[in-house]
This record gives C-alpha cells, structure tokens and sequence, in this order.
C-alpha cells in the first residue's frame, strides 16, 4: 500500500512556527501564580504584604477554577463570525450584564471574605459586595474597557480578580487554532490588552514574544521589538530599575511615548506576568519619572 507522508504546515523550511496563541488551563495559571506571589513575598521587602495578599486571591482563583459550575461555551457560530471578520470571539462588551459573569462575581466576593487583609481592602470588598446593580456593572465595565480610575483601585481589585477567573475559564473552552491576528497588542481571543510580554525559553518557541492578557490570560505571538501599544519599531528602547542582566525591563516607544514591561523567562523560567509585573514596581516608579505612560493592564498594580 503506497503512503503518502503530508508536509507538517506547523514548518516552513524546515524552521518551525510558532503557535499564534496558547489559552490558558485556568486552575493550573492561577495554582502557579499563587505559587510565584508566595515566592516573590519571601523576598518582597516593603511589597511583601501585599505580594502575599495577592497570592492568597490566585489561590482562591485556583480554587474557583475548579469548583465553580462549567462555563457555558460560545457557539459554534459565534466563533465562526469572529473568525471571518477577524475579531475576538469573547464580546467583552457583554460580560458586563452577563449572569454568568456575575455569578462568578457573587461567588468570588463571598469567598474572599475568608482571606486575611488589611482593613483598607476589607472595606473594599464589603463595599463592591454591598454595591447595587448599577455599580456593579460600571465596575466590571471598566475591568472589561482596561480601565481603573486611581482613586478607585481597590474595589476594582476584586472584581478585576473575578473578571480574571470567569474569562480565563471562558478562553480555555476555546480551539486555539480557531483564534486570528488581530493587530499588535490585542489579545486574539478576547481583545484586551496586555499585561506584559515574555521572551520564552520553552523548547521550540526559545527566545519568540508572547504577550500575555492581563484579563483571560490567552498568550499570544508578537514580533520582538515592537511596540504593542502602536506597533511601530521605529524609536523602540528598554529600561531597567536592576543592575546586571536584566530579566525585566520597559520596553519603551518614543513614537507614541508608552511603555511595557517584557520578561526574560529565556533566563528565568519562573517568571510570571501578572506575578513579576507587581513584584518589579520598582521599574514603574522608575517610569513615572518620564515622559512615558504605562501601556500594559494589570489590575492588581492599579493606582501605582
């Protein structure tokens, strides 16, 4: 019996490609994460507190990844749509009014209660929990939009940390093949914005950019010394708050003057983008001092 053997289309040239996006495995994210916070706090200085308080939230992310009821897949012609039209299948225009998205709230909130905090976000918390519909929803609007108004970063803290757990459960119900470019610096599969990018030291994809969603936590491929705020490459330059060799720095463009942290984990496999973007404040107050804003979305370092 003859056999025909098929070109593998994953190699051009023999050089692989690599993937356009990896969706996340939300309680393997969140357990890992948690993980990295609690590391991070043992040699956090003055940030240890708040390092520790925000591993104790990706513990509990973890643990409602695995307890919470399934999420309810987008349909099939959903992603269809979205795929021809070169959009992000997940609307995040609708999470905000959606009962799933707010179950997830309910259910967060009501399982934070149990975490030790100081008691500016104990009242935090008591407050988004006692909030009214319509607060709610400006809230998870603003999550949803990339957006923390300064003088209120920790009511949003919570419900970005609930947002973060509903869309990450949301993306891994998705087919990454399924998922298109979109442009630099959206996320393909629910077009937020990044939190940070990572220079990844995984075999096969050594030394390729993926950007990382600071909501559903999809990571995707971007070309290394681009800006992802405006996508030029003309003026692009990096900063760093550590001596040495560097394994987090600020990718600065002096076209459209932002800036966003990437991570080497090609020399720290550990690194975590929601994780080391907090723990390296040191390089966004370091930034404050220029004429750049801060491009990545994080909502756990809102208000710094």
């Amino acid at each position: 019996m003859n056999t025909t053997i098929q070109p593998d289309p994953s190699v051009i040239g023999g050089v692989p490609v690599a993937p356009l996006a990896f969706l996340p495995d939300p309680a393997a994210v969140f357990e890992k994460r948690a993980g990295r916070f609690a590391f991070l706090a043992d040699h956090g200085g003055n940030l240890a507190p708040y390092l520790r308080f925000l591993g104790d939230i990706s513990a509990l992310q973890a643990r409602l990844a695995r307890d919470l009821p399934a999420v309810a897949p987008l349909s099939a012609e959903r992603i269809r749509i979205a795929r021809e039209s070169r959009m992000p299948p997940i609307d995040r225009t609708a999470l905000a009014v959606d009962e799933g998205m707010h179950a997830t709230l309910d259910r967060f909130l009501a399982e934070a209660a149990a975490l030790d905090m100081p008691e500016p976000a104990r009242l935090a918390l008591s407050a988004v929990t006692a909030a009214g519909l319509a607060d709610r929803h400006w809230l998870l609007d603003n999550i949803l939009s990339d957006r923390i108004p300064e003088d209120s970063a920790a009511p949003h803290l919570f419900v970005g940390a609930a947002v973060q757990l509903h869309l990450a459960r949301l993306a891994a119900t998705l087919d990454a093949r399924q998922l298109v470019k979109i442009r630099t610096g959206t996320c393909p599969t629910c077009g937020g914005r990044p939190a940070t990018s990572s220079v990844m030291g995984a075999a096969g994809i050594e030394s390729t950019r993926y950007a990382t969603c600071g909501c559903c936590a999809t990571q995707w491929n971007e070309v290394r010394v681009v800006c992802l705020c405006c996508g030029s490459n003309a003026a692009i330059s990096y900063r760093s708050a550590e001596t040495g060799e560097a394994t987090v720095k600020a990718e600065v463009c002096g076209d459209c003057k932002s800036w966003v942290k990437i991570l080497y984990q090609v020399k720290n496999p550990s690194l975590d983008p929601i994780a080391d973007d907090v723990s390296s404040l040191g390089l966004d107050m370091l930034m404050k001092d220029t004429p750049f804003r801060r491009g990545g979305f994080n909502p756990f370092i809102a208000g710094y």
